[in-house]
């Protein structure tokens, strides 16, 4: 368990100990203020990010939050009143949370006799399929489509 520093860290627990730059500070701390002046506080006690991004779409600014896939659960839970919050605060970028996943390599020929298995969840296409489902949350992906072409490329 990752020991919480205080003051605007305390949203933010980044890998491998390293230090958050500014925009993930002031996202952080718009997340502390959330929990201590929001009715989102029992919530948000023990939800924390572990990156923040800002991609620009079609000239509009949005905000990605990565959180650990075990919350990932909570933070959807919450998620609608969060966005809007935060959408408030951050003057009407969007805001998106997305789970932080892991692409395992694929095995290759030589490195397969000591390794385990990789996991179906840890593939290209699992994680790029979950990242998609956690872009769109709180609607549902119902159908997709793969176009082969001719030569028989996706």
């Amino acid at each position: 368990k990752p020991k919480m520093a205080f003051g605007n860290r305390a949203k933010i627990i980044k890998a491998n100990n390293e230090d958050p730059d500014d925009f993930e500070k002031s996202i952080s701390q718009a997340l502390l203020d959330l929990e201590i002046n929001s009715d989102l506080k029992a919530s948000l006690r023990e939800l924390y990010i572990t990156a923040a991004k800002e991609v620009t779409v079609n000239d509009k600014k949005a905000i990605v939050l990565f959180v650990p896939v075990p919350q990932l659960k909570q933070f959807q839970k919450i998620q609608p009143r969060l966005v809007r919050e935060l959408e408030k605060k951050f003057s009407g970028k969007h805001v998106v949370f997305i789970a932080q996943r892991r692409i395992l390599p694929k095995p290759t020929r030589k490195a397969n006799k000591l390794k385990q298995k990789r996991p179906r969840s840890r593939t290209l296409t699992a994680v790029h399929s979950t990242i998609l489902d956690d872009l769109v949350y709180p609607a549902e992906i119902v159908g997709k489509q793969i176009r082969i072409r001719l030569d028989g490329s996706r």
